[in-house]
């Protein structure tokens, strides 16, 4: 709203007359005398509009006669008030423009409406036929049906007629008898025929009247209009006739209506209720057609177009069977198999149903929840796997369980996987062991963060490291006996950091498992670690394409609690990782469409499995989180030896010579650019380095420590000068350290 200026005289706005007829709504009580005229405050937008348009204007003013002066003339009934330019030449020509640009509209709103089914001519054409329609009327189908009757009725007295003429008298009985049924037959014939004329001419009556009814007023107009005015008065009698077809044939019902379709669905754009999941049922024959549902929450929609209900069963109907016949019923809602999610509620025949709008988990995933922490993971809590079908986030816990990871190459096992891995590497107490069997590097991230890595997929590296993770499952569990506890807890593994939680991770197991020298081994200390580790907080978790009885032996595979399937290609690829009979029961991944990468069906807690996309990090990310875990863990102190540099690990022996060489890589490495180590130094640059840091030492002494080849003697270019100076390179120096302490970058 805007304002006048406080200096500025309010203008004063052209007096105003209300229409002929109209007056004061209330009358305002003697005594009060009222001004003949009024100044109005309007705002100056509006002004200025009307300077605009009266700009060169003589306007005649026109004094309002008040013939009541006790009557408030702001308190008007509905009527308008007009003013009084627009009883002028200018505003009855604006006036005309928007009479006339209105009309105009309106001829072109009619000339495209006549090319649809609502133009005039369609309505006429469609006009005629109901009413041709109405005129012949359904008489016509009593009259075939009489003259059936009476066709059969002659025929069968003929019949009877013949039988009785050559009948022989002599057989007196018979001969009576025939005279009866053909006297009968006859009279029933005649009778026939009567109806059947009798019915010809009530529909000739009948037809008669609705078209005196129909066809007598158009033609009265046509020939009254001809007889009195010509030609003008026949053109007049047609348009009448052609207005009355028009008036019969306005509602297109009947071309509206596709007849042929007798079938409509969800993915027809239809409404979900219960007379529709009633049809559904059926046609998938998961009830009888004589059953019906009983709606326990009707149909509903959420925010993102996505129907839900629940329903119960008739009595006797396990849910189960709707379970397996979820295609069935994907295909008579006319949707996709991923897009109907079916969940067994507390009941036996309890059902809740999802239909999702469309295909789900093809849109861009969410950003991770580890991204937004800004302190420690708990995994003696509830990891967070991803979202499911509605978008709601699933959590598992993994204390005391074991896992399986399956599904078809590219289904997306190595992104899933990062949310467990993730998980784990940042809770600072949780020791990390991993084998990646596939070798191409998925795993190599979180190396620095694990006590044992094995990462070359060598079998018999593997299978010693599964000697190691089974003597410290011996040792923890002889310190649970001198405990006198049973299993580890959260508070026991704080207490006593040998107990802290373990996981054991293993990708592409059939690498392992399929080896002719350590299979059947690998295969058996993996199944003594999965049965006896849980309870002593060693975590294993396995990953495969396909884990089956010839990849993983049976009596292993059952023991791992949790089961993840992704997209496989054949239903027995999906039971061998949810178990049998789980695609019998409607939980397939072969179900899972390709571009729902990441998605799987999750079998942790609860009686069947969820669909659910696991959530997804980018490679940048994965590195910033380790890069966060790396930093939670050297607070914690839980930081694996491994990781730490190699000049920090060689200080902790404490040896002389171990200290030398600290200070030699230490050198190196701050001599070197962008934060590289340099390639080769002087050896005046080393003893300086040395002597700074406190330690004496001689040429001699460095000689002795690091021996060189002959080709590392050779003399290279040095400082600002380029003299030719004799140095170190920096891999004789590290392997000097592999060889006398075993230690390695």
């Amino acid at each position: 709203m805007t304002e006048n200026p406080a200096d500025t005289e309010p203008p004063t706005l052209a007096p105003v007359v209300y229409l002929p007829g109209s007056k004061p709504a209330d009358a305002v009580p003697p005594g009060t005398s009222t001004p003949a005229s009024a100044t109005l405050r309007p705002v100056p937008g509006v002004l200025d509009s009307a300077r605009r348009v009266l700009a060169g204007v003589d306007l005649t003013t026109i004094d309002v006669k008040v013939t009541d002066d006790h009557h408030d003339f702001d308190a008007f009934a509905d009527t308008p008030l007009i003013p009084v330019w627009m009883r002028s030449r200018e505003g009855w020509a604006a006036f005309a423009g928007v009479f006339y640009r209105a009309r105009r509209r309106d001829a072109r709103r009619w000339v495209r409406r006549q090319r649809t089914d609502r133009g005039h001519l369609a309505q006429a054409r469609r006009g005629t036929r109901r009413l041709h329609d109405w005129v012949v009327g359904f008489e016509g189908v009593q009259v075939q049906a009489t003259a059936h009757a009476a066709h059969i009725a002659t025929k069968e007295a003929r019949a009877a007629a013949r039988t009785a003429r050559f009948t022989p008298v002599v057989m007196r009985t018979k001969k009576d008898l025939a005279m009866k049924a053909a006297a009968t037959s006859q009279a029933a014939a005649i009778e026939a025929v009567a109806l059947h004329k009798q019915a010809k001419k009530d529909r000739r009556r009948m037809r008669n009247l609705r078209a005196g009814v129909v066809y007598g007023p158009p033609a009265t107009a046509v020939l009254a209009g001809y007889t009195q005015a010509g030609l003008l008065g026949l053109s007049g009698g047609v348009m009448a006739a052609f207005a009355e077809a028009a008036f019969a044939g306005r509602h297109p019902v009947g071309e509206e209506t596709d007849w042929s379709q007798d079938w409509r669905s969800l993915g027809d754009g239809d409404v979900m209720n219960a007379p529709m999941l009633d049809a559904v049922f059926r046609a998938a024959k998961v009830i009888g057609k004589e059953e019906s549902l009983r709606a326990v929450r009707m149909p509903m929609m959420d925010a993102t177009g996505a129907w839900s209900a629940v329903v119960d069963l008739p009595p006797g109907i396990p849910a189960k069977t709707a379970l397996r016949a979820q295609p069935e019923l994907a295909s008579a809602f006319g949707i996709a198999d991923a897009q109907l999610s079916l969940t067994k509620l507390n009941r036996s025949g309890r059902l809740e149903l999802y239909v999702s709008r469309e295909l789900p988990f093809t849109r861009p995933a969410e950003r991770g929840p580890l991204l937004g922490l800004d302190g420690p993971a708990n995994f003696w809590g509830r990891i967070s796997i991803g979202p499911d079908v509605r978008g709601l986030p699933v959590s598992i816990s993994v204390v005391e369980r074991s896992g399986l990871v399956g599904g078809e190459p590219g289904a997306g096992k190595s992104a899933s996987g990062n949310t467990i891995l993730l998980a784990a590497a940042l809770d600072p107490r949780v020791i990390l062991h991993l084998a990646d069997g596939k070798g191409g590097g998925d795993l190599e991230p979180f190396e620095p963060l694990c006590e044992q890595f094995e990462g070359d997929a060598d079998p018999e590296a593997f299978n010693t490291m599964l000697d190691d993770e089974i003597a410290d499952m011996r040792n923890r569990y002889a310190l649970l006996k001198r405990l006198g506890k049973r299993k580890v807890t959260e508070a026991l593994a704080d207490a006593h950091p040998e107990l802290r939680q373990k996981l054991v991770w293993v990708d592409e197991l059939m690498f392992y498992t399929t080896d002719e020298d350590y299979g059947k081994k690998i295969t058996k200390k993996l199944r003594n670690l999965v049965s006896r580790g849980r309870a002593a907080g060693i975590i294993t978790f396995c990953a495969t394409q396909k884990p089956g009885s010839d990849v993983v032996d049976t009596s292993l595979r059952d023991l791992l609690s949790i089961r993840w399937a992704l997209r496989c290609t054949t239903p027995e690829a999906s039971d061998t990782i949810l178990g049998k009979g789980a695609a019998a029961s409607g939980f397939s991944a072969k179900t899972i469409e390709s571009e729902m990468r990441g998605a799987g069906f999750l079998w942790a807690e609860g009686s069947n499995p969820v669909l659910v996309r696991a959530d997804y990090y980018t490679d940048d990310q994965v590195n910033e989180l380790l890069g966060f875990a790396h930093g939670l863990r050297t607070k914690a102190g839980t930081l694996p030896r491994t990781a730490l540099p190699l000049a920090d690990r060689l200080r902790e022996h404490g040896d002389d010579d171990a200290a030398l060489l600290a200070v030699v890589l230490d050198t190196f490495t701050a001599a070197g650019p962008s934060g590289e180590p340099a390639e080769w130094l002087p050896g005046s640059v080393l003893l300086d380095a040395a002597k700074s840091s406190g330690i004496d030492v001689t040429p001699e002494r460095l000689a002795a420590l690091v021996v060189r080849s002959d080709g590392e003697k050779i003399k290279r270019p040095w400082g600002e000068k380029g003299s030719r100076v004799s140095g170190y390179p920096l891999d004789r120096i590290r392997q000097t350290i592999a060889d006398r302490y075993g230690l390695t970058a």
